[in-house]
């Protein structure tokens, strides 16, 4: 039983080409490549904050809600309607308090964008530290 290799017994060359030389070649090359790549000594330097032993505050801060409804209007506290002018004035008082209340901001969906931004630049000017707009899930 013998094993015929090739085609019907002509005296053809072989046409195809022997690969296993050249992937040892290549496996060597690839060898060296990586033992001879210098290693990264590259650091970033970060300033993690320390670890601070003095205890949290667990008081929650003072939260000031404004509303800005579909017409313009300021609702403080979802009790009582003011006037630009008249949130001003609070925040004036409200920036000097220690520890600063916090100033959650809910805008309508219908609401203009002028009375939002005169109300933050209302903000601004009245030096109210902390700051949030709330609400944004009804715009999803």
């Amino acid at each position: 039983m013998a094993m015929n290799v090739g085609s019907s017994g002509s005296d053809e060359p072989m046409m195809d080409v022997n690969t296993t030389p050249l992937i040892d070649v290549m496996l060597v090359l690839l060898v060296m490549f990586i033992i001879t790549i210098p290693p990264t000594k590259h650091s970033t330097k970060l300033d993690m904050p320390q670890p601070n032993a003095n205890p949290v505050d667990t008081v929650p801060p003072t939260v000031i809600d404004i509303d800005v409804d579909f017409d313009g209007k300021y609702i403080w506290n979802k009790t009582e309607t003011l006037t630009l002018q008249e949130i001003e004035s609070r925040f004036a008082v409200e920036s000097k308090r220690q520890p600063q209340a916090e100033l959650h901001i809910r805008a309508d969906k219908w609401s203009k964008y002028e009375a939002v931004a005169d109300l933050l630049a209302a903000a601004q000017r009245g030096r109210m530290e902390k700051l949030g707009v709330v609400g944004g899930e009804q715009y999803m």
